[in-house]
């Protein structure tokens, strides 16, 4: 259910539905599209195979299919269609339900799944170890110590809250989330467009004027003052209905983000987080309803497909149709590409000196991970155009490229944008075949990456590493956030009493009704 907007001069609300459920990773994506654990579905159906006493070449006659083809999917190498599970099915005497299922399976046959699924995990493949084939000659005991020493790098990894892996890990876990249904959120958008109509907003670029009749709205009224907390973007007073913010806005900031994300937290029902994994779900949620607010969904929609149907879709005339920032324009589009367009895409904000910040992609594009499966504070490939772009001479028009991968083509446009932090490069790319509805897929330039094969950009050529190896001792400028534990508190990084205090100074003489 979308929220319900709450009324003017509400009271604090009761914590509102999270549109951000573990669940939601398995929910169909759209009318009749489903997804099957391929690895669960493949051993089954060997299970009930070989049961029966019948041989690949069986079946594959049996279902008009190669013997390899019905191989590959035992394998768990290919996620099988509805309409072949429901064919092998009949093939094999049992109903469809017979083949999902996966509740009752044999001891070795929940071992072969296990370890199937261990070694697809980014754990093992940050071991760098070959995986081995799970046949009839591997024993069941094998299986076993191996399943037992995953389970302790896992139990070992789990024991280290409180620290930065819990924030990679919860931040794995809520990309994964966001993948499964497109980066698009529907209760979400539609409070959007509730709010954006209760207001009177009609289209075009949201004002700051608009932005203030939100928050009345809402019930608030925004103060801008010189001594907000550093360690925060505003303060909002629930008590009084204030929301403090900065007299002075940085370069990169909107004006108009900063309140509007404050009133997104009320709107959406937002308390105090739990743990760290609630604190970056609340963050998700009030940043896409902020972009929602200053790109309503119908309207950006509208502009996306005309975009599309005279292929000249571009982030550039995005941004500039509703006057926010680059990066804002890009997170939007892929919050709109794939539910939409049907169009798979991928993201990268990638700091000048190659860190990933910020990186989402449903488009089979492969980023660098660790073993918990996060992509943020890992190196971009140097060929892609992520960092390609820092090179480029011309700052004013967009950069395209196309990358060749071993995962595939990809064509992205990129954009270089300054911040106290340094220069960052902001980029949207999809897969080569649907690159004909896009501004710049005539760019000559191309890249090619192998990464993560280490010989591509990880490690340097070898007459370099000969000339300088034994004689280079660089001084390393090392992050706060290596060695210590994630920032305490309600709201990781935030200094309540500095909080406290600066409300206790700004609080009115008498508390408004």
């Amino acid at each position: 259910m979308p929220h319900a907007l709450p009324p003017r001069h509400s009271a604090p609300r009761e914590r509102a539905h999270q549109t951000l459920r573990p669940s939601d990773a398995v929910t169909p994506k759209a009318p009749g599209e489903y997804r099957v654990d391929a690895v669960a579905v493949g051993r089954r159906i060997r299970s009930i195979r070989k049961s029966q006493g019948l041989t690949l070449d069986d079946v594959g006659r049996r279902i008009g299919r190669a013997a390899s083809q019905v191989s590959v999917v035992e394998n768990g190498r290919r996620e099988p269609p509805l309409a072949l599970l429901g064919t092998l099915a009949e093939a094999l005497g049992c109903t469809l339900s017979d083949l999902l299922s996966v509740e009752e399976v044999d001891g070795r046959t929940a071992l072969e799944i296990e370890l199937e699924r261990v070694q697809r995990g980014p754990a093992f493949s940050a071991l760098r170890l070959p995986a081995l084939r799970v046949g009839p000659s591997l024993s069941s005991e094998t299986m076993e110590v191996i399943l037992g020493l995953h389970r302790e790098i896992e139990r070992m990894h789990s024991e280290r809250s409180a620290t930065p892996e819990e924030a990679r890990r919860a931040n794995a876990e809520l990309r994964q989330i966001m993948r499964a249904q497109g980066n698009y959120f529907e209760a979400i958008e539609q409070t959007a467009g509730e709010l954006l109509s209760a207001v009177g907003h009609t289209g075009g670029p949201l004002s700051q004027r608009v932005t203030a009749e939100i928050a009345s709205y809402l019930g608030f009224s925004l103060h801008y003052v010189a001594d907000v907390p550093k360690s925060t973007r505003s303060v909002s007073d629930l008590k009084n209905r204030r929301i403090y913010l900065p007299h002075r806005v940085r370069t990169e900031r909107d004006p108009r983000s900063a309140p509007l994300h404050a009133l997104a937290s009320h709107v959406l029902g937002h308390e105090e987080p739990r743990d760290y994994a609630e604190f970056l779900r609340q963050r998700v949620e009030a940043n896409y309803l902020t972009a929602a607010l200053l790109m309503p969904e119908k309207a950006s929609v509208e502009l996306l497909s005309d975009e599309k149907d005279a292929r000249r879709i571009s982030v550039e005339d995005f941004r500039d149709a509703f006057a926010v920032s680059y990066e804002t324009a890009a997170h939007r589009f892929t919050n709109l590409a794939t539910r939409h367009l049907d169009l798979p895409v991928h993201f990268m904000k990638v700091h000048e000196s190659g860190a990933i910040s910020k990186a989402y992609e449903n488009d089979n594009v492969c980023f660098p991970t660790d073993s918990m499966g996060a992509i943020e504070g890992q190196t971009s490939c140097r060929h892609w155009t992520s960092r390609t772009v820092f090179a480029v001479d011309d700052r004013f028009n967009p950069y395209y490229q196309y990358t060749d991968t071993p995962t595939g083509t990809f064509w992205c446009t990129s954009r270089v944008q300054s911040s106290d932090d340094g220069e960052f490069s902001v980029s949207v790319g999809v897969p080569f075949e649907h690159v004909r509805w896009f501004q710049g897929r005539d760019t000559p330039y191309r890249g090619v990456s192998r990464c993560p094969d280490e010989t591509c950009c990880r490690r340097a050529p070898d007459e370099l590493r000969g000339n300088w190896a034994e004689y280079a001792w660089p001084t390393a400028k090392p992050h706060a956030s290596v060695l210590t534990a994630l920032p305490k508190g309600v709201f990781p990084g935030v200094d309540d009493t500095e909080v406290y205090e600066f409300l206790e100074a700004h609080a009115p003489t008498q508390p408004q009704e």
